[in-house]
C-alpha cells in the first residue's frame, strides 16, 4: 500500500487552521478536486462523512464514506475509509505550533487499483495523489492567511 507524507507551513496559528479543516463541509468552496462532503453521522470529536473527489486526469469522480476522529488537545485527526471506491484509504492529519504559525503535515496510505489500467498507471495515480494532498496543504494555506474561514 503506498504511503504519501507531504507538509506545509501555514503563516496562521494553529487553532485557526486546526478549525478550518475541522470544517470540512466547506472544502467544495476552496478545494477544486473535492465536489462535495455530506456530514451523515456526529458525535463528539468523531464525524462521519460522504466525500465525493474529482481525478479530472482520469474524467471520473471517486466517492467514499469516511470516519474521522479530532483531537483536539493535540491538534491531530486519524481518518480513514469506512465504505468506497478505494481499496484502502486512512491517514493522519497533524497540526503544530513551529515559527510562530503552523505545520501541517499528512500522512496517507491508500490502496486504489484501476483493473483495466494495470500496474502501469499506479505511478500516475500516485502523482496524483500527491498532487491532491499538495492542493488541500495550499488550500488550507491560503484560506487561513487570508483571514478567511
Amino acid at each position: 500500500m503506498p504511503t504519501v507524507n507531504v507538509s506545509v507551513w501555514i503563516n496562521a496559528p494553529v487553532d485557526r487552521v486546526y478549525a478550518i479543516a475541522k470544517d470540512n463541509a466547506s472544502f467544495p468552496e476552496y478545494m477544486k478536486d473535492v465536489q462535495s462532503i455530506t456530514k451523515v453521522e456526529e458525535e463528539g470529536n468523531r464525524v462521519v462523512s460522504d466525500w465525493v473527489g474529482i481525478i479530472s486526469t482520469f474524467g471520473i469522480k471517486v466517492r467514499w464514506r469516511q470516519e474521522d476522529i479530532w483531537d483536539d488537545a493535540t491538534h491531530t485527526c486519524h481518518f480513514k475509509q469506512l465504505s468506497g471506491d478505494y481499496d484502502k484509504l486512512g491517514g493522519t492529519w497533524i497540526f503544530k505550533e513551529e515559527n510562530g504559525g503552523c505545520r501541517f503535515d499528512t500522512f496517507l496510505d491508500y490502496e486504489y487499483n484501476v483493473p483495466t489500467l494495470g500496474p502501469l498507471v499506479k505511478k500516475v495515480i500516485y502523482n496524483l495523489v500527491v498532487e491532491n494532498l499538495e492542493g488541500i496543504n495550499e488550500a488550507f494555506k491560503a484560506r487561513a492567511e487570508s483571514g478567511r474561514g
